[in-house]
Formats: C-alpha cells, structure tokens, sequence
C-alpha cells in the first residue's frame, strides 16, 4: 500500500485493518504412474467474517464516529514499519511542552552537573564498615581429584641436597639462577642483564622492582667503508695472497662495469676466503654473473649477499652453485626484493642443501616448518662430521 506524505487517521485505521493475504494450501494427489499437484485457496478471515465483507465499509464514516481520545488510542496501537515515513511521523512523540529557546550546551551541562551533586545518594543497605565483609564471601570451589593427582605427580624432589641449598639461597641468588634457566618473565631487564654479565643485582629491585628509566648510550656513527673497489678489483685478479677478505659492504657505488670485472677475476683467484657484498646493489644479472664464478673458484669459503635485490628463483641458482667445488662453508642471502620465498622455492632451497656436505651455516629466512627443519638437521650433521674430521686429522687419525 503507497503510504501519503501526511497520513490521516483514515489511512492509520485502513493500515491496520488491512486484509491480509489469502493462504494456500498444495495438495499432492498421487497415483501409480505420476503425481499431480492441485492448488486450493481458502478465504482469509478477519474477527470471524470473511475479508472481502469489510470491503464495503466506509472508514472514514468509522472514524468520524470516534472521539479524539479514541483515535489517539488508535494511532497509538499502529506502527506501521515504512521507511518511506520519516520517524517522527511513525512514532508517537508524547511531550507536549513549547520549545524553551536555542540550545545551550555550557549551560545545559552546568545544569546536568547541579542535578548531579544535589541529588542524594540511595542509602545502603548495609553500612559500610573497614574490615568487614558485606554479604557471602565468594569462595572457590574445590580442586578436581584428577586435577590435584596431576598436580601432586608434577612435584619434583630435587633432594635433601638443594632442598637445603635453595631454602638458604638468598634472593639475588635466586633471581640469577631463574636468569640462567631462562625465565625471563620473572625478572625485569636490568635484573637478567645484571646476572647474565655477573654484575650483581640492582640494589632495592628484588622481585616486585620496578626497572627505571637510564639515558641511552651513545655510540658514535659508524665509519663509511673506505674500501677502494677499483683497486680491490685489481688485487683480486692479480691473485694478491695477502688478501683473504674482502669486505665491500654499504658501498652503493659500484657499477655494473665494476661487478662484471669483480665476478670474472674471482674465477681463477686462489686465496681469497672471505667475501661480503651486503647492501651494494646486486641484481639478479650480477647475481648470475656471481653464480658462474662460483662454479670455478675453489677457494672461498664465506659468502654474504644480504640485502640486495636478488629474486627468489636467482637465489635458488646460487644455492646450486655451491654444489659444483663444495667449498663454501656459510653463505648468507637473507633480507632480499622478495622477503617470501614460497613453498616451492623453499623446498628447492632444502634440496639443494641436503646435497650440500660442506655448508655449515645458512642465513636465509624459511617460512615453512619442514624446510626449518631439515635445513637445520642437515646443518647440523655437517658441523658433526666437520668436528669429527678436524678430531681425526688432530690425532692422526684417517677419516672414516
């Protein structure tokens, strides 16, 4: 039904007498070789009259022969549910009092406020006395029987010996043995650090102490690198025996030009240990130029490559080219353009490490648990058979 802009009580009254919808009821008739369905409408009623004998009515002749109170009554009962009648229209607003003026905000909280503080608290039922509990005391229930045999199973004796050992322990003694096994919510900052340096405890901590704030140290800034790469470059592939480490790290100007010359002479250097390009710009050309050398040098034993813009596959392809002298014992790639490696990428990675027998750290960022793990299990075995090699060769021992 379109409702008006300005409903009338006429129109409040025909809303609410509105003849509802007639139902219908599906009746299934079945037989042996299909089933049919009929359709039976039934008449809807209204007070026990059929709807279509109100349809003669004439409202308005209804309403004229109510009062006001009465089509008050009536406009109270209907609320019709019309988002076409704006709220004030659909609801019934019952104050009656003229507007007193414009609003006044400070004014009306001062009043808010005086009511406030002039209105008088509601008496308690029960005075309040310091000391004395006022109604039923809450008490919690009883442990569980399995509960509490678990927990009396969890009890530990350690012994006559450090019963007696902790029982006299003072509590920085305490406090530095709860540091050395790692509980370290069970101390503040200063407190940890002072046991893990044996400083002694701050004095007036103890366990409920509160860590104060300290000024910072200042560290002086750290030096740029003054490394030449040019000249570097030329050491390198003069094959210099004096240079066994090259550390280019944070110099972002070096060259394309300066890369390739690099990678080339790092090919048929021999004494060369020790190379970190961290922070330099490499890119996945160079990072292959870098690879290819790989393949031909004997001699290097620690790679650093952090962060630069390698992708994830030309990491994979450094990792491959580990294999081919199996010099190289720790190679670290990690903080690159893509910090997620991605299942595959990652167990390519683990692959090729397994493969690896002379790799004895890795520093790239594994998402996935079973990549963590068997990278670090085979790390681990490769730090074994290390040890084990430089035992033997320490008692003059031949390898297994």
């Amino acid at each position: 039904m379109p409702t008006p802009a300005n409903p009338s009580p006429s129109f409040w009254f025909s809303y609410a007498f509105s003849p509802p919808p007639l139902h219908r009821h599906d009746v299934i008739d079945q037989t042996s070789s299909s089933t049919t369905t009929k359709t039976i409408t039934t008449p809807a009623k209204l007070y026990g009259k059929d709807v279509g004998a109100y349809d003669d009515i004439d409202v308005d002749e209804l309403l004229a022969q109510l009062s006001p109170e009465e089509i008050t009554m009536l406009a109270k009962e209907v609320d019709p549910d019309d988002s076409f009648l704006p709220p004030s229209q659909r609801t019934n607003y019952e104050c009656d009092k003229a507007p007193t003026g414009p609003l006044d905000r400070k004014k009306l909280i001062d009043h808010i406020n005086k009511q406030a503080l002039e209105t008088p608290d509601r008496p308690e039922l029960e005075p309040f006395v310091p000391g004395v509990v006022r109604g039923k005391k809450w008490i919690p229930p009883p442990q569980a029987a399995k509960l509490q045999a678990a927990d009396e199973q969890i009890a530990i004796d350690l012994g006559d010996e450090y019963e007696q050992a902790l029982s006299d322990a003072t509590q920085e003694e305490i406090i530095d043995l709860a540091a050395i096994l790692g509980f370290h919510s069970m101390m503040n900052q200063d407190q940890y650090h002072a046991s893990l340096l044996n400083k002694g405890q701050p004095v007036g901590l103890g366990w409920d102490g509160i860590t104060k704030s300290a000024i910072p140290k200042i560290f002086p800034a750290e030096a740029p690198n003054t490394t030449d790469p040019e000249e570097t470059i030329q050491r390198i592939k003069s094959d210099d025996s004096k240079l066994v480490e090259v550390n280019l790290n944070n110099i972002k100007t070096i060259s394309d030009e300066q890369f390739d010359k690099l990678f080339e002479a790092l090919k048929s250097n021999t004494h060369l240990e020790v190379l970190s390009l961290t922070n330099v710009g490499l890119t996945d050309r160079t990072a292959l130029m870098l690879a290819a050398a790989l393949e031909q040098n004997h001699a290097l034993r620690v790679l650093n490559v952090e962060t630069n813009f390698i992708s994830p596959t030309v990491i994979v392809t450094l990792v491959k080219s580990l294999l081919t002298q199996m010099t190289i014992e720790e190679f670290r790639a990690s903080n690159q353009r893509s910090q997620v490696f991605g299942n595959k990428i990652e167990m390519e990675i683990t692959e090729l490490v397994e493969k690896n027998t002379t790799l004895l750290r890795l520093g790239l960022h594994l998402e996935f648990n079973d990549a963590r793990h068997r990278v670090a299990a085979h790390l681990q075995r490769n730090i074994d058979r290390s040890e084990y090699a430089l035992a033997d060769t320490a008692t003059g021992r031949s390898p297994l």
